[in-house]
């Protein structure tokens, strides 16, 4: 798989180029808006840099993944489907739900394949939940809880995308870059719709416009409860913070905490340890799949309408936090 990075000032873009160097791809080119960006990534990682995009589709990628600031990822979507290269497609990919839906309408028009890179999916805690249903042993879920708090937003500026910082541009803070994994997984596993019982979104700490801190709770029509915790409020710049995701179902309790997990289980009495993966290369399994299903011609695991659901989910909780 020969695969182009575009935006590569994204903070994910080298996560990305891991991803296909270890799903066993080849970089093709990269580009970003910014020249000088594309030079300096592209040296840093020994692979060839594009001052215009079209340069970087006539590499002939089998993918591409586009990446950048709301404000231009739309643009670039519409350019790399209207060469029908099929697509990663990085988040906050626009400003509103209102624009993801136009990205939405365009790649269903020209039926381009667009991956979306929720890799938790991918995690330890889904993995032992598809085994223990195969063999009949998960149970009814009773609750789940998602929690990823990172370090200040101050990172963001160090990082060159200031643009994070801006609601308008990114389209909110925490709940919206963060508790988005957490909204994807809890829409994954609901029975029927979910709706928000709860909704807590703040500046606890950090004095920016946009929230550091977002606490949402919501059940589906089964009455499985999710709660969904989002910050930057962890006290540290270093990669990691605060990460959970619990899952408790009728004979099931999973912990996944990105450097460790276990699954205890009721009817063997068994507390087995998982094999962790760490949530930086849980972004390689999402690529492997993303690989194996271009291949096969399937849809994605994760694709534009898993994203649209959660960011109106994330639209809902923002209003009932203002009620």
């Amino acid at each position: 798989m020969r695969v182009c990075l575009l935006g590569v000032s994204h903070w994910h873009a080298a996560m990305h180029l891991d991803a296909v160097r270890a799903s066993g791809g080849e970089i093709s080119a990269v580009w970003d808006c910014d020249p000088r960006s594309a030079a300096v990534f592209a040296r840093s990682h020994d692979v060839p840099a594009c001052a215009h995009i079209e340069e970087a589709f006539s590499t002939t990628p089998n993918l591409a993944v586009v990446m950048g600031s709301p404000e231009d990822v739309p643009g670039l979507v519409l350019k790399a489907v209207s060469a029908g290269i099929p697509i990663v497609l990085e988040k906050p990919a626009a400003p509103t739900t209102r624009g993801l839906m136009e990205i939405l309408k365009a790649a269903q028009e020209r039926d381009i394949f667009v991956a979306v890179p929720l890799p938790n999916r991918f995690g330890p805690a889904f993995g032992a939940m598809v085994a223990l249903e195969a063999e009949g042993r998960l149970g009814k879920i009773a609750h789940c809880h998602f929690r990823i708090v990172n370090g200040p937003p101050l990172r963001y500026r160090e990082d060159g995308v200031e643009w994070m910082l801006d609601p308008t541009i990114g389209g909110g803070g925490a709940l919206r870059n963060l508790g988005i994994h957490g909204i994807d997984a809890a829409l994954s596993l609901a029975e029927g719709a979910l709706r928000i019982v709860a909704s807590s979104v703040a500046n606890r700490i950090h004095d920016q416009p946009v929230e550091d801190h977002a606490h949402v709770v919501l059940c589906d029509d089964a009455g499985t409860l999710f709660t969904v915790e989002a910050g930057y409020t962890f006290a540290s710049m270093a990669p990691g913070g605060d990460f959970e995701w619990r899952i408790a179902t009728g004979n099931a309790y999973i912990i996944d905490r990105g450097e460790t997990a276990q699954c205890a289980t009721l009817d063997d009495g068994d507390v087995r340890v998982l094999a962790p993966e760490h949530p930086s290369t849980r972004y390689r399994l999402f690529m492997a799949d993303t690989f194996d299903r271009l291949r096969s011609g399937e849809r994605p695991t994760i694709g534009l309408e898993d994203y649209l659901a959660a960011m109106k989910v994330i639209d809902a909780a923002y209003e009932k936090a203002k009620a």
